[in-house]
């Protein structure tokens, strides 16, 4: 990609942020070389990896912990160089994230190929983890039981150090010597131990002096019999240096023994993060996957417009550019005015006018910086379901090109940059002209411009070109594969709206902007006579048709909020008739309970009369109609109270982009994010998942998608297969109950989840002292229905949940 083109749309700056969510050196260096691909498969594949990242990241907090760039360590111990404490405490921290992060992505492979295959080339410790363990603490400290020669000559020397401090104690408690100190304490000069002389007192001891005060005062002296104690010292801890570093010596030898297996997984590990990384700041941008698309070509012999014929045989038939609530990713997302673009199919040319300051420059940086994010394997700033065309290279002509030192005017530096661009372009490129021609005599400029726009256009490439000169709105409307698009302004307050709006050109705001601002009626007139009469007809026309389009929009978004009122008025009418169907449950359930007690009474009531009878020799006649009054007063009382659904009929449709639905085999709610032909992706807190359109029902009006809702009484008082597997939905909570309590709740809820095809369950048993948890792993480990289970994540309650993976049923 070009270099200076980059530099123009301010992607170091993206690249600036992205580094910022790396969490080592060696990825923040891979970050900010980032570059846009001109490989199609590259392009698609790195953004798959961002994609399997936001998914990874959304249920499960994954990172490459203390991971560290040992990468010089690696080629100094393949060198045969020593490797210090602290730089094999790298190495150990480092190859025990990779092991952790196999062991994260273990069988893992169909659900995250992309990441998996990085993974894969992570570095095996090879014992090196073992081996540093067992000669260095954690403090970087070499162990005694690194060797049995180190702990002999550390025992060897506390036992010298010992002595020596035992001898010169003496020194400085004995009475004779203690008035000839200055302080009665033992310190060390270069390595030795020495007493404090009062200078007075040289000669009193004999000894040799290593040190005196900076008064003179002070002499340090070491004792004469204690010298080969100080030697004895000394020659131990030059053992105790050698022997340490023989054994720094050895671990390093095995660093360096599998160097560029270190160094190639240390490569791996940094194109891991950088794929965590994208994810964080696609999360922190709310970004969402583009849809790449190869420039589609079809054969054809003809020259037009619109189909421009190459040496190779193919012509470009269309580019497939869908933007949709598009934000420029480096302003605040809290502010900034999100853009729709989304010309018409055929449009290879999209000319942009309006006023200063109105966005126009933004728009076409907007549209240039997400093209080079997508094709770096960044997810944009825009909606899901934008599509995006994949090119080959960008080019961009943005902002002053004046050069004091070169010479060169504004319009000299922008026509040297526009002719380096057309040298290298061609029917793959991106090409964006920011204020095309200007710089020089108006009428001069527009055919330039003009001439520009024609010849790009035969070249085949897509262009976005910003201008202010009204011969390009002309030239857009009268040419087939040119679209006109223009930002508003608002004449009320004299300020741009920032809104981007494609198939119209930006009208002239002058006199309407000097008259509001009170520029004398006489001097307006004029000036409106000077203006060719079809100019002001074509201004006026397009107001026209600006004000229409604004009553439309606006009658299209009262209907919209109709709609959504209707919709909200049956959902609420049907949770009411749901409600009165539970009540009018509860009371018949009461009553048959009361039935039950009291058909139980009269049958005792009846045995005990049937007793009295037999034992006074009577009949038993009398009581025969009264039993079978009572067994079909019984068999009333044990029908079943059966769910009378409601009739309510609701409106059908199809579902949308950003509506609530249910997911039906799930029992989740959850919003629509991607919708294809016979499926949608679904957001579900924050995990998306793809399911069938039938396996959908909208939450405003609870019809399921693709099929009209006229629920009724079922005649068959047996449960049907699809009730008989209802979802239990996606959790129980355990907490309170004791432990036998809670293990049958879950027993019962797995069993119904195992029916219902949940593929995974959260188990919520909270913390507390960790009974309940230890007791609710214990009965998941090895379980019928669970094929694993895992801690949950941070944002899923952390120690407190117990994510379980269920088999399929």
């Amino acid at each position: 990609m070009d270099s200076k083109t980059l530099n123009v749309l301010e992607y170091p700056k993206i690249l600036d942020k992205l580094a910022g969510f790396c969490d080592f050196s060696a990825s923040m260096e891979l970050a900010r070389q980032l570059e846009p691909t001109d490989s199609y498969d590259l392009a698609v594949s790195r953004l798959a990896e961002t994609t399997e990242a936001r998914k990874l990241l959304s249920i499960q907090d994954v990172s490459i912990g203390a991971a560290h760039d040992i990468r010089q360590a690696a080629d100094l111990a393949a060198r045969s160089g020593v490797l210090d404490p602290h730089m094999l405490l790298d190495v150990k921290s480092t190859l025990i994230s990779c092991r952790e992060l196999k062991k994260a992505f273990d069988k893992k492979e169909s659900e995250y190929p992309c990441l998996f295959q990085i993974v894969v080339g992570l570095p095996d410790s090879h014992g090196i983890v073992d081996a540093i363990s067992r000669v260095l603490s954690e403090r970087g400290e070499v162990l005694d039981s690194a060797s049995v020669k180190l702990a002999d000559i550390r025992r060897n020397l506390r036992i010298a150090h010992d002595r020596l401090m035992s001898r010169l104690q003496k020194y400085v408690t004995d009475s004779k010597t203690v008035s000839m100190l200055q302080e009665s304490i033992i310190t060390q000069r270069d390595g030795r131990y020495v007493i404090p002389l009062r200078a007075e007192f040289k000669g009193k001891i004999k000894a040799i002096v290593h040190d005196q005060s900076s008064s003179g005062a002070t002499l340090f002296v070491e004792p004469l019999p204690i010298v080969e104690a100080n030697n004895e010292i000394r020659e131990l801890q030059l053992a105790e240096r050698d022997e340490e570093r023989r054994i720094l010596a050895e671990v390093s030898a095995l660093v360096g023994a599998h160097a560029s297996e270190l160094k190639y997984g240390i490569e791996n590990l940094a194109v891991l993060d950088l794929a965590f990384a994208k994810a964080k700041y696609a999360d922190d941008l709310r970004a969402s996957e583009p849809l790449l698309k190869e420039p589609s070509k079809v054969k054809g012999n003809a020259l037009s417009s619109s189909n421009v014929q190459k040496s190779d045989g193919l012509r470009l038939s269309t580019f497939d550019l869908k933007l949709i609530q598009a934000r420029h990713p480096l302003l605040d997302s809290e502010t900034v005015v999100p853009i729709d673009v989304d010309p018409r199919e055929g449009t290879r040319a999209i000319v942009i006018t309006g006023p200063n300051t109105g966005g126009k420059t933004v728009s076409l940086k907007t549209v240039g910086l997400l093209v080079v994010m997508a094709q770096s394997g960044l997810h944009i700033s825009a909606q899901s379901g934008s599509e995006l065309p994949f090119f080959k290279s960008v080019y961009a002509d943005i902002g002053d090109e004046q050069s004091i030192e070169q010479s060169l005017s504004t319009f000299s530096g922008h026509i040297t940059n526009i002719i380096r661009i057309l040298k290298v372009i061609d029917h793959r490129s991106l090409v964006i002209f920011d204020e095309l021609g200007s710089g020089t005599d108006p009428q001069e400029g527009a055919a330039i411009a003009r001439a520009i726009l024609s010849h790009l256009l035969e070249v085949g490439c897509m262009t976005l070109v910003a201008t202010h000169y009204p011969e390009l709105k002309t030239f857009a409307h009268s040419t087939e594969g040119v679209v006109n698009a223009s930002l508003e302004f608002d004449i009320k307050t004299l300020r741009p709206t920032y809104k981007l709006t494609i198939g119209l050109p930006g009208r002239s705001n002058a006199l309407a902007i000097a008259q509001k601002l009170g520029l004398p009626h006489s001097i307006i007139e004029s000036a409106r006579a000077e203006i060719n009469p079809l100019d002001l007809r074509a201004d006026k026309l397009l107001d026209d048709i600006r004000k229409e389009r604004n009553r439309t929009s606006r009658e299209r978004e009262k209907l919209e909020k109709q709609r959504a009122r209707l919709e909200a008025q049956n959902a609420d009418l049907a949770k009411r008739l749901e409600k009165i169907e539970d009540e009018r449950r509860e009371t018949l359930a009461k009553a048959r309970a009361e039935g039950e007690l009291e058909v139980a009474i009269l049958k005792r009531n009846i045995d005990s009369l049937k007793s009295q009878l037999k034992k006074a020799s009577q009949p038993l006649q009398a009581i025969k109609a009264i039993e079978e009054k009572m067994e079909k007063m019984e068999e009333k009382v044990e029908q079943p109270v059966e769910r009378q659904m409601s009739k309510v009929e609701v409106q059908t449709g199809v579902v949308k982009l950003g509506e609530k639905v249910t997911v039906s085999t799930l029992n989740a709610d959850g919003v629509v994010t991607a919708l294809g032909e016979a499926d949608a992706e679904v957001q579900i807190g924050t995990i998306r998942v793809r399911a069938k359109l039938s396996d959908l029902i909208r939450k405003s009006t609870g019809e399921a998608v693709e099929s009209k809702v006229k629920s009724q009484k079922s005649s068959d008082p047996r449960p049907s297969t699809l009730d008989s597997k209802k979802s239990p939905g996606m959790e129980v909570d355990l907490r309170g109950l004791m432990s036998e309590d809670a293990l049958d709740k879950m027993e019962r809820y797995l069993e119904q989840a195992y029916l219902a095809g949940l593929p995974w369950v959260r188990i919520i048993h909270g913390k507390g002292t960790g009974k309940l948890r230890q007791a609710v792993r214990d009965a998941l480990r090895g379980h019928s229905y669970v094929k694993s289970f895992e801690e949950g994540g941070r944002t899923e309650g952390g120690e407190g949940v117990t994510v379980a993976k269920l088999n399929a049923s």
